[in-house]
């Protein structure tokens, strides 16, 4: 598998299921979701299901749903405006034409003097010079401008509309899918790799290292090393580690009979560029269908605490801003773990997935987390921040992000090409 197409397997899946996280509960909560996208910029390809139109977009650097009533509507009917009126067999109107209305002969036209597309759904003018009517508008109706239908967006069918509750449910949906997505990612590699065990074992031996120089063999029990016996694996190679270049006796037990063997440890480079000690062997695995799904918990938990104590370090200077990495970073960094095999990618998704879930809800305007900010203020005030305000805050926020991955993607392009 390349590195390209790792990237957008990887990247595709973390952001369909973000967003599909977001879509999910929306409409459980009766929320009308005009567009489910992957990427940004112009179309690639769409089609339409249940209200929904669902698109792939050119630039794959995340996604969006979006939600009625989150954006003004694009099309505003104004009283004096002449337009066509199509309806359905209940009489109530079912589109209303905007523009373009000689491509419809059917519709009856209407100057209109009052419309409500939000509360009453009616719509009233002059179909005559002298002949004043009124029509109720269906829920499902849609207008339709250039030839473009839009489905109409009543308030009970808007964001706004709905408990605090159910909004903060469809916005925590999306990261809490990462989350999912990482515990399943976990969960697979460890039914096709195994789990470790914590045992001092020999669960597989590299090419060229002393271990498999010296005959030990997968399976062998390490009974002791120097005299010293160990209860774990971890407690063992902690051992091993403390001694580059030196040699070593191990006893071992294989098939009940027990032997031992002189080696020495290689050394390789350690976090803090000091050498360790190795040998050669990896640990233990088991399969198992329960181990694997306490795994997957177990790995999502411990990668979260590391990404914010990560974060706290960033925030605390402990870490700079070289040490982050943008989409050129992810994507070189992707492409060493490609060549590291199909077993270390789901790791890598899994990591990613957490790190994708926790950033969206860092309480930052434009993230996820910024817009439960709001939803809280909200439930604190009884009443919600004006949206305009809200709005304006959040483009602010947009534009803050993208000076800062532009800031970082820069950073990557020095660090790996330049």
């Amino acid at each position: 598998m390349n590195t390209f197409l790792a990237v957008i397997i990887i990247f595709g899946a973390l952001v369909f299921i973000h967003e599909w996280g977001h879509l999910i509960f929306a409409k459980r909560a009766g929320i009308l979701c005009r567009e489910f996208a992957i990427g940004f910029g112009p179309k690639i390809f769409s089609f339409t299901r249940n209200e929904t139109v669902y698109t792939i977009r050119l630039l794959p650097l995340g996604g969006f749903v979006r939600m009625a009533g989150e954006d003004p509507e694009t099309v505003q009917i104004k009283p004096g405006y002449e337009i066509g009126l199509i309806f359905n067999g209940e009489n109530r109107v079912q589109k209303l034409i905007i523009n373009n209305k000689s491509n419809h002969p059917d519709c009856k036209i209407i100057q209109i003097e009052k419309i409500d597309l939000e509360h009453d759904l009616t719509v009233s003018g002059y179909v005559d010079e002298d002949e004043f009517v009124t029509y109720e508008i269906d829920d499902k109706a849609v207008y339709v401008y250039d030839q473009i239908a839009t489905q109409i967006a009543p308030y009970d069918r808007q964001f706004a509309s709905k408990s605090v509750g159910k909004r903060a449910l469809a916005i925590v949906a999306g990261p809490m899918m990462n989350f999912v997505l990482a515990v399943f990612a976990f969960m697979a590699y460890a039914m096709l790799a195994g789990m470790p065990v914590d045992e001092p074992q020999v669960g597989g031996l590299t090419d060229d290292g002393p271990a498999l120089a010296a005959g030990l063999e997968e399976g062998d029990e390490i009974v002791a090393i120097d005299g010293q016996t160990f209860d774990s694996w971890e407690e063992m190679t902690m051992y091993i580690m403390d001694r580059p270049h030196e040699e070593m006796t191990v006893e071992y037990e294989r098939d009940g009979e027990t032997s031992t063997v002189d080696l020495t440890a290689d050394a390789r480079e350690g976090p803090e560029d000091e050498e360790e000690g190795v040998i050669g062997v990896y640990a233990p695995t088991e399969h198992s269908i329960t181990g694997s799904i306490l795994f997957g918990f177990t790995q999502t938990y411990e990668t979260t605490v590391l990404i914010f104590e990560a974060l706290g370090m960033l925030i605390t200077g402990q870490f700079s801003l070289d040490a982050l990495a943008g989409p050129v970073g992810i994507y070189n960094y992707t492409g060493e773990v490609v060549a590291m095999g199909v077993l270390i990618l789901l790791q890598w998704a899994g990591i990613l997935s957490v790190n994708l879930g926790i950033i969206n809800m860092l309480p930052l305007p434009a993230l996820d987390g910024g817009r439960l900010m709001f939803i809280g203020l909200e439930a604190v005030r009884g009443k919600p921040i004006d949206p305009q305000k809200e709005g304006m805050v959040h483009f602010l926020g947009f534009a803050l992000l993208m000076l800062l991955m532009i800031a970082v993607t820069w950073n990557d392009i020095n660090k790996f090409f330049l």
